[in-house]
């Protein structure tokens, strides 16, 4: 049984204490958050018990960490977690500056531990088996990929706040998967963004509506839009266009059958396969230099919103 420490009971601490629930082979056994209500709750749901960081990373039994804490605490956690020789699942993403993330996973090299990085999406059923199409020539070769990624709302301003903005909190996730599915490294970046949906995301610095165009060296493109807001709920799509043909991915539909959907069983895979990649069965996840390389992309798109030029991917 693999004994799971969990730092941070919130949303996502939560999604992630769910999915552990359901997996035969691993258990949440200790709970810390600051907050009383949140860490009841997750204690109501795992039977673990409460404890501090540091508890936690003292005891033996405790084999694996999940850090769903704040972005700006990410980093400590992690190397705290490695110096203690505990396999670390960390959210994306692992700190908000690349020098720091750079330092971080210096640790993690030193002490060989495992470092996960939730990029969910690369698990969504859907989108691993357009991956598999690719894979298997279904396509030929790759040309040009396009994600639209709209949430219903936005998280509250605060939130915004402490998250990195749009770039670096949701366009992310598209990042990454454009790395995943363009099969080359990313070259180039151009954005663009506006604040189109709420005021009070511009007083905050950020962009609620981006659009990104990326480049590999062979000249492979895509193209990512975000939206904080879509009055029909979530709109995650991808279509991948290649020499052979055309694969897709839409939106998941709720049926009166459906036990969970999309969001739910990619949580679910993704803690499964940090379970295997900690079991030694598999070496298939993101990494954190996965995790780097999405945010030097988010760094570049945000450089390029604010020069309005094409940035270059150093």
């Amino acid at each position: 049984m693999l004994n799971i420490g969990l730092l941070g009971a919130g949303r996502i601490g939560i999604t992630h204490a769910k999915a552990v629930q359901a997996l035969p082979n691993a258990k949440i056994a200790k709970v810390f958050d600051p907050i009383d209500a949140a860490a009841e709750n997750a204690i109501a749901l795992t039977g673990a018990t409460r404890a501090s960081v540091d508890d936690i990373m003292a005891d033996g039994n405790i084999h694996a960490v999940i850090i769903a804490t704040p972005t700006d605490l990410h980093a400590d956690q992690v190397e705290l977690a490695a110096r203690a020789g505990k396999a670390v699942f960390c959210e994306k993403p692992v700190d908000l500056d690349a020098d720091r993330v750079r330092d971080c996973l210096k640790v993690v090299e030193e002490t060989g531990v495992v470092l996960m990085v939730g990029f969910n999406r690369r698990f969504d059923p859907s989108f691993a088996r357009l991956r598999a199409e690719i894979d298997n020539g279904s396509v030929g070769d790759v040309e040009m990929v396009q994600i639209t990624s709209r949430d219903p709302s936005a998280p509250p301003v605060d939130y915004i706040k402490r998250s990195g903005g749009l770039f670096r909190d949701m366009m992310i996730h598209d990042l990454d998967m454009a790395r995943f599915l363009l099969g080359e490294e990313i070259v180039s970046v151009y954005a663009t963004g506006a604040v189109l949906t709420d005021p009070a995301i511009k007083a905050t610095g950020d962009v609620d509506s981006a659009a990104a165009t990326l480049r590999t060296k062979s000249g492979r493109m895509a193209v990512i839009t975000n939206s904080r807001r879509a009055t029909y709920g979530y709109d995650q799509r991808i279509e991948v266009h290649g020499s052979k043909g055309l694969v897709e991915a839409g939106n998941h539909r709720t049926t009166s059958v459906t036990v969970a959907n999309g969001s739910g069983y990619a949580y679910r895979i993704e803690l499964t396969t940090f379970c295997d990649v900690v079991a030694g069965k598999t070496s298939n996840y993101p990494s954190g230099t996965d995790g780097l390389k999405a945010l030097l992309l988010a760094d570049a798109a945000l450089e390029s919103l604010a020069s309005g030029k094409e940035v270059a991917i150093g």
